[in-house]
């Protein structure tokens, strides 16, 4: 991993959109369908199995400074800590702007993702409406990120999704 992709010690890829999905076939199959796609240029896509990203988490939890939990990074590596765990795999695409992420994330959600999050300077977008009618919850470094399940853990996205316990 580059060291551009990391603030404060975690993962933070700018200009990327981080996809999850709950199986590998769905990975690659983004993958094959986003080389088809003629984006501006042929995007960058790196595969990521879901022991590479607990190994990656395991590193950006030791390495993390205490300024990661003043944004999101860290609820979000905690996040996709809670899928891995359950077998997801993930696409890291390059997206330079709204347009291509906005287009990657739907190309990506038809088949299967459960998630994609535009990683901007300031900001991580999330580009997958769940279509939830609960209000957000608020969001914190102590709280984590809404995952818009019942109980607000992203593991139940994970068994929503899949079934699997």
């Amino acid at each position: 991993m580059a060291s551009d992709e990391r603030s404060f010690g975690v993962f933070k890829p700018v200009d990327h959109v981080v996809i999850s999905f709950p199986s590998a076939e769905q990975a690659d199959a983004t993958a094959q369908a986003l080389a088809k796609t003629g984006l501006q240029g042929e995007p960058t896509v790196r595969r990521m199995s879901d022991r590479q990203m607990l190994q990656q988490i395991d590193v950006d939890l030791q390495k993390a400074s205490a300024l990661a939990s003043v944004g999101q990074e860290l609820n979000l590596i905690k996040a996709h800590r809670a899928l891995a765990e359950r077998g997801y795999h993930w696409l890291v695409v390059h997206a330079p702007d709204r347009d291509i992420a906005a287009r990657v994330a739907q190309l990506a959600l038809a088949h299967g993702a459960e998630r994609a999050q535009r990683y901007g300077k300031f900001i991580i977008e999330e580009l997958i409406d769940h279509g939830s009618a609960k209000p957000q919850v608020a969001e914190s470094p102590d709280r984590g990120l809404d995952a818009e399940t019942p109980s607000g853990e992203e593991a139940d996205r994970a068994q929503l999704r899949t079934g699997r316990s």
